[in-house]
């Protein structure tokens, strides 16, 4: 599973937590403005936005996870299995491959008003990539750092929800999601008073005492909880490194442990990587299991402005700073 978030502070950030049992042997890639994007059923579009992120590169053609392009754009597909749904090919609609929905909207998308305009015409559709590789079962977050909504494409057709809380996880549906928020309305980051009842006074015995029951489990439901109890309460930060430190705080405060989540004996679900991306300045910064320090790929270190995909290893060997003495 995964969490994904986006996050304001002086400038628009966005990334997410990637988590699952496997790993694909995803690097940063960077998709130039003149890199021809060809959709199955859309053409072809040359000229775009450039775009970065995570990404795996099968036959030339970027799967990305999650990117942003360099209009301040930010997309992330989450798993969803058991709702998502595909729908065969409709007449007089953009039909969009669930592979091609993070390009698709980062090629055409400015803003959202962009976006919500684009997929008024949206239909994701059943196209697998290859015989070999068939369609992941996903759901979408798409923001601009102060701005999200969840795209969900279900039996019923594709839905869009506005995001006020700028927190995605998986299933449940996103409605469902944002309206169990409901059952923590009395989490606090401030010390709850005594209110028990008369004639007999209770000790604050810990700080932190307004969390109580806040959920801290591994499932969709509890870190999204969770994750949008830390980031609606998080202060913000005018220096980058401050601002991007706190948002890998947010993201950590749920991520995946091995060991913790089984999904078969001797497997277990853990967050693979994380990652935030400064939408104001492209640059795009990730940990991974193995090395959790930050390492940051700028946009403005390459040319983005050719055909050919930029591909970027991946830093996994854990980077520990020993200090001189």
């Amino acid at each position: 599973m995964c969490t994904a978030i986006d996050f304001f502070s002086g400038k628009n950030y966005f990334g997410r937590n990637l988590d699952l049992e496997i790993t694909y042997g995803q690097h940063p890639v960077i998709t130039p403005s003149g890199y021809p994007f060809r959709f199955r059923k859309m053409g072809t579009i040359e000229d775009h936005p450039a775009i970065i992120g995570m990404a795996i590169v099968m036959d030339g053609f970027p799967l990305y996870f999650e990117g942003a392009n360099d209009r301040g754009i930010g997309v992330a597909g989450l798993n969803f299995p058991g709702n998502a749904y595909y729908h065969q090919c409709k007449e007089g609609m953009d039909n969009i491959a669930s592979f091609e929905v993070v390009p698709w909207i980062l090629c055409n998308c400015s803003t959202m008003d962009d976006v919500k305009s684009l997929v008024k015409k949206m239909n994701v559709a059943d196209i697998d990539f290859s015989p070999d590789m068939p369609a992941s079962t996903l759901h979408w977050m798409v923001s601009d750092g102060r701005e999200s909504i969840v795209l969900e494409s279900v039996k019923d057709g594709l839905k869009v929800y506005e995001n006020p809380v700028g927190v995605m996880t998986n299933n449940p549906t996103f409605d469902k999601q944002l309206f169990n928020l409901n059952n923590y309305r009395k989490l606090s980051a401030v010390d709850p008073e005594d209110t028990f009842g008369d004639g007999y006074s209770l000790d604050k015995y810990s700080r932190g005492m307004g969390t109580d029951g806040m959920p801290g489990g591994m499932s969709s439901e509890e870190r999204f909880v969770k994750c949008a109890f830390t980031k609606l309460n998080s202060p913000k930060f005018d220096d980058e490194n401050d601002a991007v430190g706190q948002f890998f705080h947010i993201l950590h405060s749920v991520e995946q442990q091995k060991g913790c989540c089984q999904v078969a004996p001797g497997s277990f679900e853990y967050t693979i990587y994380s990652c935030c991306i400064n939408m104001d300045d492209m640059i795009y910064y990730y940990t991974t299991y193995d090395n959790n320090q930050i390492t940051g790929v700028r946009m403005s270190d390459y040319d983005v402005t050719g055909s050919d995909l930029i591909q970027v290893p991946i830093v996994e060997k854990q980077q520990i700073l020993f200090q001189e003495h």
